[in-house]
């Protein structure tokens, strides 16, 4: 059997017993002024947070896409731009199985099939890859630089026509 008291108390000495009933009245005083504290007081905002740049910044996309002119007028950007901007995207790590840049291995198969061909997968798309690696800003002249400068650095010997810009410089 066991020799437990149901009618005693934790509290055994007459301090426990007040240290209980202070605890007992200040706990729900010290609540009652913390919320009135919270619903008395007025948000406390910076000033300056409200400027439009403030508000802006707070707004602002994680990341975006910007809309615009390319850097160069279009049809007179080099194959080396190109792949730089669009191609290397793929190209550099091989995304879908697409011929790293560099990679004469890669590269090796599809040189049997000409110029013409690759240049017209690249503009009409192929695969995973988009029509003209997904920029539709790209002239056929200048989709066809970008292969070029691709497949020559895999050890190809495509000859790059000229820019417009130079036929016209040659010209005058």
């Amino acid at each position: 059997m066991s020799t437990h008291d149901e009618h005693s108390s934790f509290i055994k000495t007459p301090q426990q017993l007040i240290i209980v009933i202070v605890a007992a009245f200040l706990v729900p005083i010290i609540g009652i002024i913390m919320l009135v504290q919270l619903v008395v007081s007025r948000p406390g905002a910076d000033p300056a947070a409200m400027t439009p740049e403030k508000v802006a910044a707070r707004i602002k996309p994680v990341s975006g896409i910007e809309m615009g002119a390319p850097a160069a007028a279009p049809g007179a950007r080099s194959g080396e731009a190109i792949v730089k901007a669009t191609c290397a995207a793929c190209h550099q790590s091989g995304v879908q199985k697409a011929p790293k840049i560099g990679d004469k291995n890669d590269w090796a198969p599809h040189f049997g099939h000409g110029l013409g061909p690759l240049v017209q997968s690249a503009i009409k798309g192929k695969g995973a890859m988009p029509p003209k690696g997904g920029d539709t800003t790209l002239t056929d002249a200048e989709v066809t630089r970008a292969v070029i400068f691709m497949a020559n650095s895999a050890g190809a010997n495509f000859k790059e026509p000229a820019a417009p810009g130079a036929a016209k410089k040659k010209s005058k």
